[in-house]
């Protein structure tokens, strides 16, 4: 963890020269960031992260000879720094963050969209000079079972509502959770920070993995038993009573704790209008999101976890979180779905 007078160190890889210059020239006007040296691909990036010593790594996806998925599988074991994708709008960004990258930023496809790009690079290289780089994850196909147990009471699957929200290092950790659970849970909404775009293919890629049925959310959506319902990138989401029923509400509204959608936002959204048995995860992230509202699910009678410190990239949300008093059990990110499923079973 840097301090808070030091720069932090980057090194630029991207094989696009016009690329490079963009993100050079924004970001080396940031006070809280030096630019020690640039790398036209993985080979090059190899030699100078060993020569230079940066903080942070913002790497390109896709790149000739050796792709940057495959430099973070052969590095990161060995060599840990943490890494920030610079992207297209491409479906290979998840299989980069499988890898171990921290976290990601859209290429801007219009000029006058870059400083908007630099802006939110920026925020997200502090952020990772802060993170705990994993080791490439396992294939999501050999996560271990959950231990045979008796079945969740018909009541419980029916009229219970999930909210689980993450940031920085949350894709895959929610995958780590929702590949564990079985096909019939209750409901569920997820609030993962993603750029605008990648939420669907997020969605997508859960659903060919997991159990469950998972698909971007869409305004007006019944949440139900066996499907999770992925927030969309830059709308808000609410959780409404409808009856009996309950909905979701997806709308262009005002940033919540400097997000949209915001944890926060889901959080409170069901601590007010949900009448049944709810459940509040929170997961890695930089920052508080989420922890006011969890409190007041808290509050409202929810059973709440939290990740623990061992288990984040980032351990902000968490943390906040658990020192207000939201978090009614911390686990790890690999027992959370345990965690939870004992608490469907046994209401413990």
């Amino acid at each position: 963890m840097l301090s808070e007078t030091k720069k932090i160190r980057v090194l630029v890889v991207d094989d696009s020269a016009v690329a490079r210059q963009i993100i050079i020239k924004g970001l080396s006007s940031d006070p809280r960031i030096e630019i020690v040296g640039y790398a036209v691909n993985a080979i090059d990036a190899k030699a100078k992260i060993s020569r230079l010593a940066p903080d942070v790594v913002t790497m390109d996806v896709e790149m000739p000879g050796i792709s940057g998925i495959d430099f973070l599988k052969q590095y990161l074991p060995e060599h840990p720094v943490p890494v920030i994708l610079v992207s297209s709008l491409n479906l290979r960004v998840f299989d980069a963050l499988e890898a171990g990258a921290v976290d990601f930023v859209r290429k801007p496809e219009e000029a006058e969209k870059r400083e908007s790009f630099v802006r939110s690079l920026a925020q997200k290289i502090v952020i990772a000079s802060f993170a705990k780089v994993r080791r490439p994850a396992a294939k999501p196909e050999t996560a271990a079972p959950l231990p045979a147990a008796g079945p969740v009471q018909e009541e419980t699957l029916e009229h219970t509502i999930i909210g689980l929200g993450a940031s920085t290092g949350g894709t895959e950790a929610t995958l780590e959770v929702l590949k564990r659970l079985p096909a019939d849970i209750p409901g569920m909404v997820v609030v993962q920070h993603m750029p605008a775009g990648f939420t669907k293919m997020y969605a997508d890629r859960l659903n060919r993995i997991c159990k469950m049925e998972v698909r971007e959310a869409a305004n007006g959506d019944e949440i139900r038993r066996g499907l999770v319902l992925i927030a969309p990138a830059d709308l808000q989401v609410k959780v409404v009573r409808m009856g009996q029923r309950y909905t979701l509400s997806c709308f262009p509204g005002e940033k919540v704790s400097g997000h949209r959608p915001s944890v926060d936002a889901l959080f409170t959204s069901m601590a007010s209008a949900v009448k049944c048995s709810m459940v509040g995860i929170i997961m890695t992230g930089m920052g508080r999101d989420g922890a006011d509202g969890l409190l007041k699910m808290r509050k409202a009678g929810a059973y709440t976890i939290g990740q623990d410190k061992d288990s984040c990239v980032v351990y902000g949300m968490p943390m906040a979180a658990h020192d207000i008093g939201a978090v009614t059990v911390q686990a790890s990110c690999e027992n959370i779905a345990s965690v939870l499923m004992t608490h469907l079973r046994t209401g413990k």
